[in-house]
């Protein structure tokens, strides 16, 4: 059993996670970030790799991830960042990068320092499913790793299931066919695409991210899954007020 499964033994509703970018707004703030986050009471935390050319990245997303590379920032760092609070972190983490950077540092080299930081699940957007079944499937299993796949409101029925069939963790329900970042409130078209993948009765737990953004959109959300990320609303919020005041982002959508 994985960290997130064994979190939602204890928690099956209304959880929420913080994405943030690893290495903003400051190179060593990574560890800041994860332990006011930790104290703040969220449920999970999705560590963001900064990458150059992201896919699915908004554009606060992406501007963090540019000033963590001015910064300094590379998998190396980061990965000796994680070991730090690996033993004192109590919170599940989950890391979102993309393809591209697991190819370039070597897929087993990658495996193996994810492993070694204490966190056994994954998002890698980019990963194609033909990929996972014909070799990163193995390679994971290998690791004791965990996939997400992420679907949107255009994915088909049947491709949802094939998802849920190989999902350990959660789906990541994708709120909007477009890029992360706040979008307003909840439009009644999200609203219906929430109820059909929430009465196609999945075995996996449903996560809704992109375009979650405070404590309305928050509980909206949670009526139709299992929890919700917020990303760029919290990246601008570091952006404005750095890592001392975590927690009064935090605590107006959970209270």
């Amino acid at each position: 059993m994985n960290s997130i499964q064994e979190l939602f033994q204890k928690k099956g509703e209304n959880l929420l996670s913080i994405y943030f970018t690893c290495g903003y707004p400051k190179l060593n703030d990574t560890t800041k970030v994860i332990s006011a986050l930790e104290k703040s009471g969220v449920d999970f935390i999705e560590v963001g790799l900064p990458y150059s050319d992201p896919l699915a990245d908004g554009p606060t997303i992406q501007d963090s991830s540019q000033k963590a590379l001015e910064n300094g920032v590379n998998l190396d760092i980061i990965f000796e960042q994680l070991m730090m609070i690996k033993d004192t972190n109590k919170t599940p983490l989950v890391l979102m990068g993309y393809l591209n950077q697991m190819l370039k540092y070597g897929e087993d080299k990658f495996c193996k320092k994810v492993v070694e930081c204490g966190i056994d699940t994954l998002i890698l957007p980019d990963l194609p499913m033909v990929e996972f079944e014909n070799h990163y499937q193995y390679l994971f299993d290998k690791y004791g790793i965990t996939n997400v796949f992420l679907i949107t409101p255009h994915t088909s029925d049947e491709r949802i299931r094939k998802i849920d069939s190989y999902s350990k963790a959660f789906i990541y329900v994708v709120a909007s066919a477009s890029i992360t970042g706040a979008k307003g409130d909840i439009s009644n078209n999200q609203i219906a695409y929430f109820e059909r993948i929430k009465n196609m009765n999945l075995q996996s737990k449903l996560i809704i991210g992109f375009g979650i953004s405070d404590k309305q959109t928050f509980t909206t959300a949670c009526k139709y899954a299992n929890g919700t990320i917020i990303g760029s609303a919290f990246i601008k919020y570091l952006g404005k007020k750095g890592t001392k005041k975590v927690d009064d982002f935090i605590s107006p959508i959970l209270n």
